[in-house]
Order: structure tokens, then C-alpha cells, then sequence
């Protein structure tokens, strides 16, 4: 009887430990998505260095990548289990994916559902933006824009005029995920915060003109992001999502009327004024997929 009792509380505590092990390894999932963007990267100013045209790209492509690496390996560093990476510039094929670590997934080219944030759900607990840049509606910010430089002047959600930064932000919020760190120009970094919240932020450049910086060095850049990384996740815990209100209201102004007249041929677009439409989501997945569109649709588009 004796040798029973003692199975039994062998096999008690043996069922104890093991689901602390198990509350243990749940307690430290950490799974961080990170949205990289060119325009804010550490000495990118012109055109030069943003597409594949651009004599400075094939090093600058690198430069992007080196970025986005100092941030997985510092999230790794922090506690990262898991990480995806979202190339979401220019074409979406910037990133040198064979110089990342074997875990690491990437979401590449267009077009795709939720854009910059492809991929992003309710299970992730940190979301990262690197080589981020002011909106087209500041007078600061080197290569300041939204969305598309070529296209359009102003987005505004529920009123408010917003970056990609804070765009991309509500879309984390939805699914209650935070965002706790974003790199960039000092511009960039000040707008998103305003509306975002004082996240961490590695300021990569200062704006001194659209085309215009005084910048840091690759090097320097690279240990300002671990840097902040690495002091978001370990508070990750103090940062609270992004929410926009639901409904949302999106107001959007082209820099040609064009696009604003055809798109009230549509059900579901009010024409505001000579270059402007407004429309109106359910949330800010809808309104996601809805401004894809926008960005993404022409009538020369063929297979």
C-alpha cells in the first residue's frame, strides 16, 4: 500500500512539474512581427536609392536588409520565438532573404490582403517598423508620403490624417497586438508617436529637406535598432494597441482628379471635393483591402 501511495504522489508531482514546464514555455511565447519600409532606411534621401533603377539600390537593398536583421536578431536576443518579416516596399522584393536566419519567415511582392501588414493576426504580441517615413501631408520628412508618392496628397481615418505608420498601426490594433518600436527619420518617428503613442524609436537620419538628410552611418544604425529593440521587448507589456473607431471613415486625396471621378462611379464613394473621395469600412481590415485597391488597380493591369 505504501509503495502505491508513494507512485501516486510520484506521478502527482511528475504531472505538477510538467504542467509549470508547460505554463512556463506558454508564458514565454514572444511572437514579434516586423514591416520594413526603404524610404526611412539610414542614408536613403532620393530615388537613387529606392528602386531598381537607382545606381545606389543593389546597396541599399542591403542596407534595408542589414537593418531589418539587426531588429530579428535582437528580438531574438530579447526572447522572439517567432518572427515574420514583411518586405513592404517598393516592389516587395528588396529584402536579401537568403541572409536571414532559417526561422524566420517573409512576406514578399504585391498585391496581398492588409498590405504592409500581410500576415499579421491576433496571435502576435509585438509589432516592429523599420526604415519608416513621414506622410505626405508633412513638410518634413525626407521622401515623406503615403502610400504612394506618385498618387496621392492626403489619407485621413475617422478625420484624422494619418502615416503609414499609424495606418498599419490600427490594422495591428484590430487584432490587439501593439506596436512598440519604429525606426526612421526624426520626422517620421515624431508624427507616428503623436497619434500612436510614445513608442521606442531609433532615429536612423534628420530630415533637412525632402531629399535631404544628415545621417548616420550602416554601423551606427544597426546597434540604434537593436538598441530600442531590444528596450521595446523588454517592456513590451507597457504599450497599448491602436485603435481606430468602427465604422471608419476614410477620406483620400489624388494628386489628379482622374482617379477621384471614376471611383464615385462606384457604390460606396462620395466625392468631396475636385481631387478627394471618401468612403466608409467596417473596420480597418476593409478599409485595408479597399485602399489596396485603390493603390493597386489599373486598367492596363492584364495577366
Amino acid at each position: 500500500m505504501k509503495n502505491r501511495i508513494a507512485v501516486i504522489l510520484f506521478l502527482l508531482v511528475l504531472c505538477a512539474a510538467g504542467l509549470c514546464a508547460a505554463e512556463q514555455a506558454q508564458a514565454k511565447k514572444l511572437k514579434v512581427y516586423i514591416s520594413v519600409d526603404m524610404e526611412g532606411v539610414v542614408g536613403t534621401v532620393t530615388g537613387d536609392q529606392l528602386g531598381p533603377s537607382g545606381f545606389e539600390y543593389a546597396r541599399f537593398r542591403e542596407f534595408m536588409t542589414r537593418e531589418a536583421l539587426a531588429a530579428v536578431n535582437a528580438a531574438k536576443e530579447a526572447g522572439a520565438t517567432e518572427i515574420l518579416v514583411s518586405d513592404s516596399h517598393g516592389n516587395g522584393e528588396n529584402l536579401l532573404i537568403e541572409l536571414f536566419p532559417p526561422d524566420v519567415r517573409i512576406i514578399r511582392s504585391w498585391p496581398r490582403h492588409l498590405s504592409m501588414m500581410a500576415g499579421i493576426d491576433e496571435t502576435f504580441d509585438a509589432v516592429i517598423f523599420i526604415g519608416y517615413h513621414a506622410s505626405t501631408n508633412n513638410p518634413e520628412g525626407v521622401r515623406a508620403h503615403t502610400f504612394s508618392s506618385a498618387r496621392l496628397t492626403r489619407v485621413a481615418v475617422n478625420g484624422t490624417n494619418v502615416t503609414e505608420g499609424a495606418w498599419n498601426a490600427a490594422i495591428a490594433g484590430h487584432f490587439n497586438v501593439p506596436v512598440v518600436m519604429i525606426s526612421g527619420d526624426d520626422a517620421a518617428i515624431a508624427e507616428v508617436r503623436a497619434l500612436v503613442g510614445n513608442i521606442e524609436g531609433a532615429e536612423t537620419k534628420k530630415h533637412l529637406g525632402f531629399h535631404s538628410a544628415n545621417t548616420l552611418t550602416p554601423q551606427a544604425s544597426y546597434a540604434l535598432i537593436a538598441q530600442k529593440v531590444k528596450a521595446a521587448l523588454g517592456r513590451v507589456k507597457d504599450f497599448k494597441p491602436y485603435k481606430v473607431q468602427a465604422p471608419v471613415t476614410a477620406d483620400v486625396s489624388f494628386k489628379h482628379y482622374t482617379q477621384a471621378e471614376l471611383l464615385t462611379f462606384l457604390p460606396g464613394f462620395e466625392r468631396t471635393d475636385a481631387h478627394s473621395i471618401r468612403f466608409r469600412a467596417k473596420n480597418m481590415l476593409e478599409a485595408s483591402d479597399i485602399m489596396v485597391f485603390i493603390n493597386s488597380y489599373s486598367n492596363a493591369v492584364e495577366p
